[in-house]
């Protein structure tokens, strides 16, 4: 492995890190993916349609391993949620997923913070893996697009791959900050009413 080369570390570190993240929320993927389509606008080094592809790629595999450790011990993960949780409220979910579940699998991947609560509680009231799978490929595909668009955004505005890549960095957080203060903000409103 030539350690000087950025695609030989680059695109292991594009999957890993988002594949990581996706399992175990202490890497910011988004940041990640923007990072690395900001070095590929801005430097060429990286293929551009290859940063999405293994983005999605680990993203999805993540979603998959979320969801399938507690969907495999779904009477355990059921039973924990279940103490926790009044069982209308369960119900309510149950009919939801039953409902809507590709939209919460999608919206869940969109939003900061949501996608691993919704995996959990869909694989806990046993959602079916054949609506699970294509509903995360879904919102795989337009989670690293989104991403990916951020760092284009900051890769076309500076020739500096290093700019790019903080400011590609920056807009994501701040898209971050932006999305929770918003869910919040709606959260309260519909408290009062």
């Amino acid at each position: 492995m030539n350690w000087t080369d950025p695609a030989a570390l680059g695109y292991p570190a594009v999957f890993g890190g988002v594949l990581l993240g996706s399992i175990v929320p202490i890497v910011p993927t988004g940041a990640v993916v923007g990072a690395a389509a900001a070095v590929a606008t801005s430097s060429g080094q990286l293929s551009l349609p290859l940063v999405i592809v293994l983005s999605v790629l680990g993203a999805y595999l993540g979603d998959v391993v979320t969801f399938g450790i507690p969907r495999l011990g779904s009477e355990a993960a059921f039973r924990w949620i279940s103490r926790r949780q009044p069982a209308e409220r369960l119900e309510k979910a149950r009919e939801q997923f039953a409902r809507r579940g590709w939209q919460l699998v999608v919206v869940g991947r969109l939003v900061p913070a949501g996608r691993i609560p919704v995996l959990l509680a869909a694989a806990a009231l046993s959602y079916p893996w054949r609506r699970l799978l294509p509903a995360a490929l879904v919102a795989c595909v337009l989670w690293a697009t989104a991403y990916s668009l951020l760092g284009i955004v900051s890769g076309g505005v500076f020739d500096s791959p290093l700019i790019a890549t903080l400011l590609a960095t920056v807009l994501v957080l701040l898209v971050t900050v932006l999305t929770n203060l918003i869910a919040r903000w709606r959260r309260k409103t519909k408290e009062r009413v």
